[in-house]
């Protein structure tokens, strides 16, 4: 995944010198997971710039850099950093086509490494999705293949509008998949369904999806149908195909690895319920992160939902 992102920056470098790279550590060093690695040297020091450790600063230099004409890509070097630039996050970057009323758009992708798994110390395991997907005017993408990366990150920069690009930070370098450095892009705000079948429906995202699918091959031994979908957009979510999908399995469970409190998947189960209550059989089951601060690295895969969790939970879905 990692050198997925480092082809799309490249590739849409190349072919549109309006777009331009900062953040901390990411030029001299290509970032602290090497996802900018080579950038500044091919494409030099005024397209690829290392900032000051200030994320307030990046965010609002982002602003004012996409504002006048430029297509920002800016990294977060972990989202537990993320809380200094929400202020220009929510009080500029998303609101910016509002306020000008159309006449000016906000060309930024925000990008940060998203959850735990990897043995980091505090404020660099975080999953605070949902504190961006509140947000009107932002969207909010999270990527689970190599390809995905790619395809994602071609289309997050050509946006015009402010996106969020989580990269999960267990997914960088666990595996390997051959991807078309073509510059084409996959379309946002779509899901993804990756495995079909009709005994129940698994949304989930980010990392979260490797574990998943690993889940739904030992339930498949079990003649366990699962259809497991991506969703890639957290925001805006495709409500379409989740709740297409639940009308044929007639049961819903949600993966992520965030919190359980006002998590995203409170919000897929509350339009499930809202919009297709009677074709579900069982109640809406969400397994996910414990409504605690990450813990320490001992202890953080007891906090990340594992493949035994998923497997429990969804054979009690269909039990239900």
């Amino acid at each position: 995944m990692i050198e997925a992102i480092n082809r799309a920056h490249a590739w849409e470098m190349a072919h549109d010198a309006t777009v331009v790279v900062l953040g901390e550590d990411i030029g001299v060093n290509g970032g602290v997971f090497r996802a900018t690695a080579g950038l500044q040297d091919k494409f030099g020091k005024d397209r690829v710039q290392d900032t000051p450790l200030a994320e307030g600063m990046i965010a609002g230099m982002s602003v004012g850099m996409a504002a006048q004409g430029l297509k920002v890509v800016a990294e977060i070097q972990f989202m537990g950093f993320l809380y200094p630039a929400l202020d220009q996050i929510a009080n500029h970057m998303v609101r910016m086509r509002n306020r000008t009323r159309g006449r000016l758009t906000c060309p930024v992708v925000i990008r940060m490494p998203h959850g735990g798994g990897i043995h980091a110390p505090e404020h660099h395991s975080e999953s605070l999705e949902t504190l961006l997907c509140h947000h009107a005017g932002l969207r909010v993408v999270c990527p689970s293949s190599p390809a995905r990366a790619y395809g994602l990150l071609l289309a997050a920069i050509r946006d015009p509008d402010p996106v969020v690009f989580l990269e999960p930070t267990r997914l960088y370098r666990l595996a390997r998949q051959e991807v078309l450095d073509d510059g084409v892009a996959l379309p946002l705000d779509r899901c993804q369904v990756l495995r079909e079948g009709e005994d129940v429906t698994v949304v989930t995202w980010g990392a979260m999806t490797h574990d998943v699918l690993r889940a739904v091959e030992q339930l498949a031994i079990e003649k366990i149908a699962c259809e497991v979908i991506d969703l890639q957009t957290l925001s805006p979510i495709d409500h379409a195909t989740i709740l297409e999908s639940v009308s044929r399995t007639g049961r819903l469970v949600v993966v992520h690895e965030a919190a359980r409190n006002l998590g995203l998947g409170a919000e897929i189960a509350a339009v499930v319920a809202e919009k297709a209550l009677y074709e579900l059989h069982a109640p809406v089951r969400r397994i996910t992160g414990y409504d605690t601060v990450m813990p320490y690295f001992k202890l953080e895969h007891d906090y990340i939902p594992s493949v035994a969790r998923f497997a429990d939970g969804i054979r009690e879905t269909i039990q239900a």
